[in-house]
């Protein structure tokens, strides 16, 4: 598809949460109370975040998930649908919970997450095989690890068979993360996720040359270690180098690396180039960073082309 202007059709496989955003001037330390400046009811989960950065940055998308039976369930789709985001695929789960996050923020941007996976839990490899049609009728699927591993390894294989290009954000990353997951197109872990998959610290180039090196062998065709500042180590069969970052006024890295998976989906479906899409995926993730919330920060494909177009 490489030069192709049209629009792409990405499905996306994951969790959807409702973010309670906390605002604090410290993170608290065990056995302290702390009283924050403010509070916020903010849709997310990683699969969601994703979905409405592929639709903002000009994508047909379609989320395959659950929600709970609550009162979240219904504003989360509602909220995903007023994104352009087909629902079709969202099941709602009888007597469950919708998935939940905790988020404090620090007042440089930083955050510390507590998730309840909720209704994500539900989420079956049986769901995923009743949705094999949107699946493998898709240019890319994007994939994290907020619902069960069995059935995002259904996914995959789905996927796989018909070809269509997967792309994996592994987190949370769990304890004994079968490699069978690893064996996708591409995996873009940030560094705090690469050393916990390789056991190697991302501190430096040549440790993200290691430590890209390592999840390659290990099956993905690409890797984009996302690195914040520094920018995105990118890794596959021509090497590896750096892409660097958009300079911004960090507000909220909630959603940031969330940004950078949808939109790098969007441009790589559209022109089959991966070092641009990354760095059309670092324009993204720049604009995340300087907004609060999760998807109202999502920035527009036209936000986007205007900063990578920027830096050229």
């Amino acid at each position: 598809m490489q030069g192709s202007s049209r629009q792409p059709k990405i499905a996306v496989a994951g969790s959807i949460n409702m973010d309670l955003v906390l605002r604090c001037s410290q993170f608290p330390k065990p056995g302290t109370t702390i009283v924050a400046q403010s509070y916020d009811e903010i849709s997310g989960g990683k699969g969601a975040n994703q979905a409405v950065s592929a639709a903002k940055a000009g994508a047909q998308v379609s989320m395959l998930g659950r929600v709970g039976d609550d009162a979240f369930g219904g504003r989360l789709a509602g909220g995903l649908n007023k994104h352009g985001v087909d629902c079709s695929h969202v099941l709602a789960t009888p007597n469950c919970e919708s998935g939940l996050a905790m988020i404090m923020l620090d007042p440089t941007g930083q955050n510390s997450i507590i998730f309840v996976e909720g209704a994500n839990g539900q989420f079956t490899p049986e769901d995923a095989g009743q949705m094999r049609d949107v699946i493998q009728s898709s240019d890319a699927v994007l994939l994290q690890l907020e619902i069960p591993l069995e059935t995002v390894l259904e996914v995959i294989q789905i996927a796989t068979s018909a070809n269509v290009r997967v792309i994996l954000d592994p987190a949370p990353v769990p304890e004994g993360l079968p490699e069978e997951l690893l064996k996708v197109d591409l995996i873009c872990p940030n560094e705090h996720e690469a050393e916990q998959i390789t056991g190697i610290a991302v501190d430096s180039h040549e440790q993200a040359l290691a430590a890209a090196e390592s999840l390659y062998k290990k099956g993905a065709k690409h890797v984009a270690i996302t690195l914040g500042s520094r920018g995105t180590f990118l890794f596959d069969h021509n090497g590896g180098r750096l892409i660097p970052a958009f300079e911004t006024k960090v507000v909220d890295t909630t959603a940031a690396g969330d940004a950078f998976a949808g939109a790098l989906a969007v441009y790589w479906t559209q022109h089959d180039d991966l070092d641009e899409a990354v760095r059309f995926g670092n324009a993204a993730g720049a604009i995340a960073a300087s907004r609060m919330g999760a998807q109202p920060s999502m920035g527009t494909r036209s936000e986007i082309e205007g900063l990578w177009k920027s830096i050229k």
